[in-house]
């Protein structure tokens, strides 16, 4: 448990091998950029950690590991943050480092140390965030009017070789986004097209019927043995997983993909209803939630066909241009999907998760990637669906320069 805390941790503090998402999310608006990612989002691994710190503290080994990823992570992010042209990307790569300096101070137990950290890091990079724009143009300026080349004595302590290599690795950023994409997101997508066998009607014909039965079964579960209730609940989580599996990689429909995405969290909440003294009020204030967004995208996406032909996620339609108002309802509709805090899906997860059992590894660990892969299957709908260039206006370009 302590191992799978510091999982989350480091992917959201942007440690090792999780550090390249921050740069790309600092491309955002600066505001943003400065609130989100330089202050409250890139320091919630340090505060899970400081929270959770009595449940792995009298662990030497979780210690030790907590302390080397703190101390890998801000050597290669200073290596990085040196060798970046863009500010932001500098600015990121340096709070990283920093970030991995507290993940050190937590290993060590100097928590008041750490929170004073944690606070200094998170101003000074809101701070340098800000004013990054007005760095930029000041240094710009000086270097077009007074730009005086600098004379550089380098004195080489490790070998030239070395020195060219790390420089190379470091303008790539080590490679992390390749990484990422082969060792996680190539594995789960080719995983996902193995599925491509389940049409609409094979899904109707096989998943529905069986999920009758369970809705039979959860109602009647005094009447099944004890060895069958254990195993029910993590069979219908591992269908909860192909469901979306198929949905997060599903190319042709985008209405397929999102009413699989919709199923899901359906086969999540009856998978948890096996457990003992589940209220079924909970399941409903869960997918009631679910069900209106469902509503609402499915209505928002049939009317976007009607208007615009069958839509693919093969590509970029950027919609979003031509009908605004419906791109922000299906946003909305996204929104309450993943569990945003606007609608009761919030607190229906959590209540899934309260209601996971001491020993229910499979059902723990299911239920986890289920919900990760529901909300990038549903963000990636919208995204491919309302945003990028829109389709017209390519073809009209293109059209009037031929």
């Amino acid at each position: 448990m302590a191992l799978m805390i510091l999982v989350a941790a480091a992917a959201k503090s942007a440690q090792l091998p999780f550090s390249s998402w921050l740069p790309r999310a600092m491309e955002g608006p600066t505001p943003s950029s400065a609130i989100f990612y330089g202050s409250l989002s890139v320091h919630m691994g340090v505060f899970l950690l400081l929270r959770t710190a009595p449940l792995w503290r009298d662990q030497p080994s979780v210690c030790l590991v907590v302390g080397l990823l703190g101390a890998s992570t801000s050597i290669v992010a200073t290596v990085i943050a040196r060798s970046q042209s863009a500010i932001k990307s500098q600015i990121a790569y340096a709070s990283i480092a920093q970030i991995g300096l507290i993940f050190i101070e937590i290993a060590l137990g100097f928590d008041a140390l750490a929170l004073l950290h944690f606070a200094g890091n998170a101003f000074l990079r809101t701070y340098q965030l800000l004013v990054s724009p007005s760095v930029a143009a000041y240094l710009i300026r000086e270097q077009f009017y007074n730009f005086v080349p600098r004379q550089h004595h380098a004195r080489w302590v490790l070998p030239k070789k070395f020195m060219y290599s790390l420089y190379m690795l470091s303008v790539r950023e080590f490679d992390l986004d390749a990484f990422m994409y082969r060792k996680l997101w190539n594995p789960m997508k080719n995983l996902g097209r193995r599925l491509d066998f389940l049409t609409f009607w094979r899904v109707v014909g096989i998943f529905v019927p069986v999920y009758l039965l369970g809705l039979f079964l959860v109602y009647n579960r005094e009447a099944l043995p004890g060895a069958v209730t254990e195993i029910l609940p993590v069979i219908f989580a591992a269908m909860a997983a192909v469901l979306v599996l198929k949905s997060f990689t599903e190319r042709r429909r985008a209405r397929m993909a999102w009413l699989l995405a919709i199923l899901t969290h359906f086969w999540i909440a009856l998978a948890t209803s096996f457990n003992a003294d589940f209220g079924f009020g909970e399941s409903y204030l869960y997918l009631s939630g679910v069900a209106l967004a469902g509503v609402v995208g499915l209505l928002c996406l049939r009317r976007l066909k009607h208007l615009e032909g069958d839509i693919d996620l093969d590509r970029f339609h950027g919609h979003c241009r031509q009908h605004p108002k419906i791109a922000f309802v299906f946003l909305l509709s996204c929104l309450c999907a993943t569990g945003f805090p606007i609608s009761p899906t919030f607190i229906g997860e959590d209540l899934m998760f309260a209601h996971i059992e001491e020993g229910q590894i499979g059902l723990a660990f299911l239920t986890s990637f289920s919900f990760v892969l529901v909300g990038l299957s549903i963000i990636r709908i919208y995204a491919r669906v309302f945003l990028g260039p829109h389709a017209k206006s390519v073809y009209e370009v293109a059209y009037k320069s031929s």
